[in-house]
């Protein structure tokens, strides 16, 4: 699935590229939101039904390529990433159309997915599968959050920031408890990765956890600001 001996360079070209063209089809969405949502409702049902099984398909292929290059491994592999946890309620979520779900994509999977996209944990570059997987499913929890935004008509709000505090911490001891027994670092509560990320920034074990809940508070707090302001501009 597109061998390549070289490993992801963070801000490279391809890096910057990347990145570019996610702001690029977030921009478009948003020009296009009333064309979008002017289409008949079966249609939209029917690509919002198509997205969310290809993101499906993309993160069943991922496991099976892991399986079958003898990568996957129970203490890394399982969906227990908050960004993992974002993608299955964002399929969820276009599958459905369930509102409950739309807080924890809005603001949980779009700032964890702005941050893995900015600092991605990638070891393998364009064009090897894995690059594709990464950039197509995090790229598909931030379109899927401003979707429902700019075109569902969903309008952010402080207590869906606070409703998704609440789901991450609850979520967490879960996540201590999976670590513990299969000696994993799921969410990297046990320690930062090894070839760098903002969690450089955030002090040593276990102090950048604690930093890591001011840093989700604040993101949300901004994703909530910026989209809030501008359904309340009438944009």
């Amino acid at each position: 699935m597109g061998d390549t001996s070289d490993s992801f360079e963070l801000f490279s070209i391809i890096h910057f590229s990347t990145l570019f063209l996610l702001v690029c089809l977030s921009l478009i969405l948003f020009w296009q939101r009333r064309n979008i949502r002017s289409r008949n409702p079966a249609q939209l049902e029917f690509w919002e039904r198509f997205a969310a099984v290809s993101l499906f398909a993309m993160e069943i292929t991922y496991h099976i390529w892991l399986v079958a290059s003898g990568r996957w491994a129970v203490d890394d592999s399982l969906p227990l990433e908050l960004c993992s946890l974002s993608l299955f309620v964002t399929i969820v979520l276009l599958w459905s159309r369930n509102r409950y779900l739309v807080d924890f994509v809005v603001f949980a999977g779009i700032g964890g997915a702005i941050q893995a996209v900015a600092t991605p944990v990638l070891d393998m570059n364009f064009p090897h599968f894995r690059f594709f997987h990464f950039f197509y499913t995090h790229a598909g929890i931030i379109l899927t959050g401003l979707y429902f935004v700019w075109v569902k008509g969903y309008k952010p709000t402080f207590k869906g920031v606070l409703k998704t505090m609440i789901y991450l911490n609850a979520i967490l001891p879960v996540i201590f408890i999976m670590n513990w027994l299969l000696s994993g670092n799921y969410m990297f509560l046990r320690m930062k990765p090894q070839n760098g990320s903002l969690l450089d920034f955030l002090g040593p074990y276990p102090w950048y956890i604690l930093s890591l809940e001011a840093v989700a508070f604040t993101s949300f707090i901004l994703i909530w600001l910026l989209l809030r302001e501008r359904k309340n501009n009438g944009i």
